[in-house]
């Protein structure tokens, strides 16, 4: 059974449809990036996932229920975008609140532990930074655990250490066969926590693959070496010295410039980032 499936699904707003026909499936022990510009559907597809709102066309399920079903709801994590607590409430309170909705929920100690939570646990919700309280929403995820946690841009305000936790939090659960859903604007994040990816512009599906067949579908290598600066090279990013070339045949062109005697200093010839792959894939002609 899988974890979570839209089939079809069309959500209009008014004039505005945020989702076209969209078919996603997650399955079981799978990690899924969601990403997409500003307005592609991604927040919507993760409010009918989770049975926040409902479909005007196609059908949303959560391990093959309704999502409304508390059957259903009992075995997924939720970060949203958004939180607010009640300010007088401690962490721990808050904490033990949302482990007694599930059957088996994770230790208290442990929670405390994975997310550097300690110290916070007998502070008031109110009293905490920005975040701390994005780290209590994340580590609120995982206090049921769930088989499924849905990550709405989990690192939004986290320092550098904080992020640190909640990857490996996130690696964990998906070893230990857990399914995780992100969404993030970090495409660094994307590519270290996730194994497919799932590209979403304009209400549509583009793109849904591997990180590695994403990255290779752009068709490209980048290629970058330091050069005279009289030296140009056609189609490439120029700075000063600085050179740098996205091919599809890096052999050719590094033999290309051999033969031409170009000094090719802090030579480096890499894959593209998925970051890289994905601003190719928005500028190659339609």
């Amino acid at each position: 059974m899988n974890p979570a499936e839209l089939r079809a699904v069309t959500k209009r707003f008014g004039d505005l449809t945020a989702l076209d026909g969209l078919t996603l499936t997650l399955r079981a022990g799978e990690s899924v990036a969601l990403l997409g510009p500003n307005g592609a559907g991604k927040s919507t597809a993760i409010a009918l996932l989770l049975g926040l709102r409902v479909p005007d066309a196609g059908t949303a399920r959560l391990f093959g229920l309704d999502p409304r079903q508390p059957q259903a709801r009992r075995r997924v994590g939720v970060v949203p975008q958004e939180t607010a607590y009640p300010p007088t409430l401690r962490v721990v309170e808050l904490l033990e609140l949302v482990r007694r909705h599930y059957p088996d929920p994770a230790d208290l100690d442990l929670l405390g532990e994975r997310f550097g939570l300690a110290a916070l646990l007998r502070r008031q919700l109110g009293g905490l930074s920005g975040g701390e309280r994005r780290l209590v929403s994340v580590a609120l995820a995982f206090a049921g655990a769930p088989k499924l946690v849905v990550l709405d841009e989990p690192t939004t305000g986290l320092d550098g250490d904080a992020r640190t936790r909640v990857w490996d939090a996130v690696r964990a659960h998906a070893s230990g066969g857990g399914s995780v859903l992100l969404t993030t604007h970090h495409l660094a994040e994307a590519e270290a926590l996730a194994r497919r990816v799932v590209l979403l512009e304009a209400a549509v599906v583009v793109a849904d693959g591997g990180v590695a067949e994403i990255r290779r579908s752009a068709g490209l290598t980048r290629v970058s070496f330091r050069a005279p600066r009289s030296f140009t090279l056609e189609g490439a990013v120029q700075d000063g010295e600085a050179i740098r070339a996205d091919v599809r045949d890096a052999g050719s062109l590094v033999e290309q410039l051999v033969r031409r005697g170009v000094p090719l200093v802090d030579l480096e010839v890499r894959p593209l980032t998925l970051e890289e792959a994905l601003a190719a894939r928005r500028e190659r002609p339609r």
